[in-house]
């Protein structure tokens, strides 16, 4: 037998467990900034670059792709080399991965503060960072499956199966979600419009919580929980079952996130059906992890590493079981556009995700540094706190969620609302908003407590950067022995046709559903009364968008009564047409804006009403949780860049005149001058190139389409 001698490259994990560590702590107290400024918008601290529109999506991103991106990582290269007992494809690829990922936290940060962003939820990032996540994405994958092709053993283990589907499924969400059309360097359109995209974006908003969130770390979960627990996975059968039925139907659930919406019934009918189907693989999965700890729950007792893993998998039961409910359309509108939604996300993100980073970390590192950990009392301090920090954080927001929305459906003897105001609904939850930072500021102390020992126990131990290994070398088998292995084994030694598999089986859905939006004319029927925007409301679009004005007031009036007695009309897919990107939102923490420039809807105040509400929102009224905007009156709008906005939204088929980039500036100052000249009546002298005025501009365009009285005002 060829025994070979190699090595194992620790010092990429160890750098990607630096970066966790690093990148956990800023995602934390992102989070905990965002807490306190709902909370308090004294916390938004009437900077610019500080308000909660700009620091919610820092939170989301670091949260995803700097904290749980990292460890994922970390724990894919550890474990990927001693199954495939062979060292990471390329060192140099390691290290451009690692470096190049760092880059991009950094570029997002900086340019989402900046208020670059594209305003598609998860996908925030602007095309040239689009293309660098998709090039190190590939280095990524390239580092992984030149690692298999050239691996010691033959069968590929179920972990890695999840690892494979994770590359994959990444890269077909991201490449086909960020086809945007660059105009300037910090500043693109999406090709898809309207509800056109937002199906795209919630196929790739709902599967990266399916790819990044739950496929590699699930395939985390199938090596640390054995090895952490000393026992066999419970089910090989019951693995393959989870793996395949998983990746398939997952890719169909998108459109559950845009239920009672505008959008064709035949694409929400999938995303429901797809949905419930969810729940038997989901807890198929959870059920392999918990009975994989039979015979070891005297284990779990002691160790903290374990018991993280624990309420890792009984938080993903938890929300794989609430998601699928939350796919009903009853119950979707009760959830949606409230806090009980983001209970669900963050009983994910925090009870699964980071319980088991931290369940990972308290096995991995004292393997990786040849020591013990620093303090297991600690490590089980950190679990208790952890955990309650959990507890008070979601609880409130599935009360707040319930509150708010039994207070909006609430009707008076008489047949009227009884809190026809939505801010009536705000204050009122207002103090569970004050129990999450308590949650909150509880996860980041037990958080503190596990950065702290894990540096001790790293300063303890040695890292030997190349590690020494040895094994057999592979025989090629290529012929497959029916009496000797199942199709399934064989299929293990075929990675290339194993991959070909996993991507149809991952294609399949998204196709079914993207392809009709795009091509199909009759579900997106158009409005006649319908028109483009015009320069002055379409600066004042993207102002909207870069201020992150999205993340607290949605676009899109259900058929729901007490929707449309409240806010007027409800939404037609016709409307959204020259939507590039679409704006329905996915939390109300202020009242929906679909009809905002409709004279007859309870949300269209005058330009001066506006003026004064964005510089002073709580003396405007006081219930208000809304950031200052005093920046408005100061930055001035880059007339320069609107006939380039014109062209590029003349490629993505938005009918405006021949030519009409050539007067595009003359027609923004001609309507700005009219806005000027009404808030000069009232008082405020301000000039036409200021931020103010677009952004007052777009408010009055919101749902003026269908007004019958809009055609007579701007």
């Amino acid at each position: 037998m060829d025994i070979q001698k190699f090595s194992y490259d620790n010092a990429i994990v160890r750098n990607f467990i630096w970066a966790t560590l690093v990148w956990g702590a800023v995602a934390l107290l992102m989070g905990l900034l965002a807490a306190l400024q709902l909370a308090f918008p004294i916390h938004n601290m009437i900077f610019e670059y500080t308000s909660f529109g700009r620091v919610r999506p820092v939170h989301t991103n670091a949260v995803i792709f700097a904290f749980i991106g990292n460890a994922m990582f970390a724990g894919i290269y550890y474990s990927l080399q001693r199954l495939l007992k062979a060292r990471l494809f390329n060192d140099t690829l390691s290290k451009i991965h690692f470096w190049g990922w760092q880059l991009i936290i950094v570029l997002a940060a900086v340019t989402l503060l900046a208020g670059f962003t594209t305003g598609k939820e998860y996908a925030e990032l602007e095309w040239p960072i689009d293309i660098l996540i998709a090039i190190i994405w590939v280095v990524f994958g390239w580092n992984m499956i030149g690692t298999i092709i050239k691996r010691r053993v033959k069968h590929i283990y179920v972990a890695i199966w999840w690892y494979l589907a994770t590359f994959i499924g990444v890269a077909v969400l991201h490449i086909v979600n960020s086809v945007e059309l660059p105009v300037t360097l910090f500043k693109s359109y999406p090709f898809y419009a309207g509800a056109q995209d937002a199906v795209v974006q919630w196929w790739y908003g709902h599967n990266v919580v399916a790819f990044f969130l739950t496929t590699p770390w699930l395939g985390i979960m199938y090596y640390y929980l054995p090895k952490a627990a000393e026992r066999p996975v419970y089910s090989y059968q019951l693995s393959i079952i989870h793996f395949w039925s998983l990746i398939f139907l997952y890719m169909w659930s998108g459109p559950h996130h845009l239920l009672n919406q505008a959008l064709p019934e035949w694409v929400q009918a999938l995303g429901v059906t797809f949905s419930i189907m969810l729940i038997a693989p989901s807890w198929g999965g959870m059920i392999n992890g918990l009975l994989t700890l039979r015979g070891a729950w005297d284990r779990v007792r002691d160790s903290a590493s374990l018991k993280f893993i624990v309420v890792a998998l009984t938080a993903y039961g938890m929300a794989t079981f609430e998601g699928p409910m939350m796919a009903l359309k009853s119950v979707n509108a009760i959830s949606h556009f409230t806090d009980w939604t983001i209970a669900h996300t963050h009983i994910a993100g925090m009870g699964w995700n980071a319980g088991l980073i931290f369940g990972m970390m308290y096995w991995l590192v004292p393997k990786l540094f040849k020591t013990k950990l620093y303090s297991e009392k600690l490590a089980n301090t950190h679990f208790w706190i952890a955990t309650l920090g959990i507890l008070l954080f979601a609880i409130p927001l599935y009360w707040a969620g319930i509150t708010q929305w039994l207070m909006l459906r609430e009707y008076n003897a008489d047949g009227l609302l009884v809190y026809p105001n939505f801010l009536e609904t705000s204050a009122q939850i207002h103090p569970m908003y004050v129990f999450r930072i308590v949650g909150g500021t509880l996860f980041l102390t037990g958080f503190l407590l596990f950065f702290f020992n894990i540096i001790k126990t790293i300063k303890a131990g040695s890292l030997i950067a190349n590690e020494a290994a040895e094994a057999p070398a592979l025989e090629n088998v290529e012929t497959r022995s029916a009496a000797s292995e199942t199709v399934h084994r064989w299929l293990e030694r075929k990675s290339v046709r194993f991959s070909i598999l996993v991507f149809i089986a991952l294609a399949i859905g998204g196709a079914v559903e993207i392809i009709p939006m795009l091509k199909v004319e009759s579900n997106v029927p158009k409005i006649s009364t319908v028109t483009p925007y015009s320069p002055l409301e379409l600066a004042g679009r993207d102002i909207y968008i870069s201020n992150g004005c999205h993340n607290c007031h949605s676009q899109q009036v259900r058929p729901l009564r007490y929707e449309t007695d409240r806010y007027g009309e409800y939404s037609k897919i016709g409307e959204f047409v020259y939507d590039h990107p679409f704006q329905w939102g996915s939390r109300r923490i202020g009242p929906d804006l679909a009809r905002a420039g409709y004279l007859g809807s309870s949300t269209y105040k005058t330009a001066v009403w506006h003026y004064n509400h964005f510089l002073k929102p709580r003396e405007m009224n006081p219930q208000s949780i809304m950031p200052a905007y005093p920046w408005f009156i100061t930055n001035r709008v880059n007339l320069n860049d609107i006939p380039l906005k014109i062209k590029a939204m003349q490629t993505l088929g938005v009918p405006y005149k021949v030519e009409y980039d050539k007067v595009a500036v003359a027609d923004y100052i001609k309507q700005a001058e009219k806005i000027v000249a009404e808030l000069k009546a009232s008082g405020v002298i301000i000039t036409s190139d200021k931020e103010m005025i677009a952004m007052i501009a777009y408010l009055h365009k919101l749902g003026k389409d269908i007004s019958p009285e809009g055609k007579k005002r701007l």
